[in-house]
């Protein structure tokens, strides 16, 4: 195998990755508005000689090279966040700027340029004749992972009929390569009360003073350590209150529980609130459960005060992407881990290793954060929740950019990132056909497979 000319390949390719990154850039394309990146991902597809290139029903693109019988899958999410306020960007989002060694813009990390490096890495693969004769590589664009983590994989898996050997997620990892990220939920929690006129307001029963007690028991319950009335999250670091899985959620790191909006209704602002409703983004650890994290919060002390006025509940989605298609699913993304010896996680690590070593890279600018094992886990969520976290299909992190650009004004990514993981992506499916992977479950930990009937 001539290591040397993967990364040299790599390397010729990073001027048109680098324009098709600016130019994906250009184009606005947030959760359920992503028809333009789309369109235009499928032309670079079928312009690099991808065999077949399809759009499916929700709108993700699907490009396919080999005929094996076996799918090894690369995953980008192509939508982006908005750009927050205009004042907080020191250039034009979408017009970006390159420098020698650096692309800004929204998207730059999270995370056009995983389908930048994915598409590429394919290229690269038919290039060197690097697609095993029994695999047929799979890159999929997908949609609406901003808004709803893995419902794109619900429908690759459910409707499209998709079931890969394996998926690389294309999320940044920081030059790392990463096997499990804590899981989430959005919960809702709805206060009653009764209205009357703002001069007296002992008449009535005002919703958002009860709603203010719950929110500081919310507080401390991201807040507090092992002692009190409210046991802090970090109990589930603990053999006492999680005997079967405290070690991988060491691993994961505590959940967390943060308000992320409130809203209220009154007849007017001379009215006592008749209620109030937030929405708490919950961070779920290993051990942790849907059904938990709601009992959770039903039995903080103020909600069981006024819990003849109180609603805890999960959010659903069912938004319409940009085809018009809705599909319904509740709020839960599964928590999920990988065992590190697993062969997926083995055959882009030796890829790695093969190519570049066995520590992270990064250029100069980006290696304060790099300075980490090079095999660890995500902060956040990503389409793995339903990969591996429903449907335990084997999944492994390894993406250009950096986590700390994600959603942040003056995002930026890195060329170098580019041209690294689209070699380390040409080089995965010879390597994992090398560890000769059985049937056994890969998964140290998977929440899909004890909590609920999730589909």
């Amino acid at each position: 195998m001539d290591y040397g000319k993967i990364k040299e390949t790599a390397q010729g390719y990073l001027p048109a990755m680098t324009r098709f990154l600016r130019e994906l850039i250009r184009i606005p394309g947030e959760s359920c508005q992503e028809e333009g990146h789309i369109r235009r991902i499928a032309k670079e597809m079928e312009d690099v000689g991808f065999d077949r290139v399809v759009i499916d029903g929700q709108g993700n693109v699907l490009g396919y090279m080999g005929q094996g019988s076996r799918i090894i899958a690369f995953d980008a999410h192509i939508d982006t966040v908005g750009i927050g306020a205009r004042s907080n960007w020191n250039f034009d989002p979408y017009e970006g700027f390159e420098t020698d060694t650096q692309i800004g813009g929204r998207g730059a990390s999270d995370q056009l340029g995983g389908i930048v490096s994915s598409v590429y890495g394919a290229r690269i693969m038919k290039d060197l004749g690097l697609i095993p004769e029994d695999v047929t590589i799979l890159v999929a664009g997908t949609v609406q992972e901003e808004d709803c983590d893995g419902l794109c994989w619900q429908y690759i898996h459910n409707v499209d009929g998709i079931t890969p050997a394996f998926v690389v997620s294309t999320e940044p990892t920081d030059g790392g390569i990463y096997r499990g990220h804590r899981g989430r939920m959005e919960i809702r929690v709805d206060v009653k009360g009764v209205s009357c006129h703002g001069s007296a307001p002992e008449r009535g029963d005002n919703a958002i003073y009860k709603m203010a007690d719950i929110l500081q028991d919310v507080r401390a319950l991201n807040e507090n350590g092992l002692d009190g009335e409210i046991k802090g999250l970090e109990k589930m670091l603990t053999p006492e209150y999680n005997p079967e899985h405290y070690e991988d959620a060491r691993f994961l790191g505590r959940g967390t529980v943060t308000v992320s909006e409130i809203f209220f209704t009154s007849p007017s602002r001379c009215a006592v609130a008749d209620s109030c409703a937030v929405s708490l983004d919950r961070r779920m650890t290993a051990g942790e459960t849907w059904d938990s994290c709601l009992k959770e919060i039903e039995e903080l002390p103020a909600c069981k005060k006024y819990a003849k006025d109180v609603k805890v509940s999960m959010y659903m989605y069912d938004r319409p992407a940009w085809t018009g298609e809705v599909y319904p699913t509740e709020c839960y993304f599964p928590t999920w881990i990988n065992k590190e010896t697993a062969a997926h996680v083995k055959a882009v690590a030796e890829a790695h290793k093969a190519l570049y070593g066995e520590e992270r890279l990064g250029d100069e600018t980006a290696m304060d954060k790099r300075r980490r094992p090079l095999i660890d886990k995500w902060t956040f969520s990503t389409n793995g929740v339903s990969i591996q976290g429903r449907y335990g299909i084997p999944c492994v992190g390894f993406g250009p950019g950096a986590e700390s650009q994600a959603h942040a004004p003056n995002e930026i990514t890195w060329k170098q990132d580019l041209v690294v993981n689209a070699a380390v992506y040409a080089l995965i499916p010879t390597m994992y056909v090398q560890q000769a992977p059985d049937k056994e479950d890969v998964s140290q930990f998977r929440a899909g497979k004890t909590n609920n009937n999730i589909q």
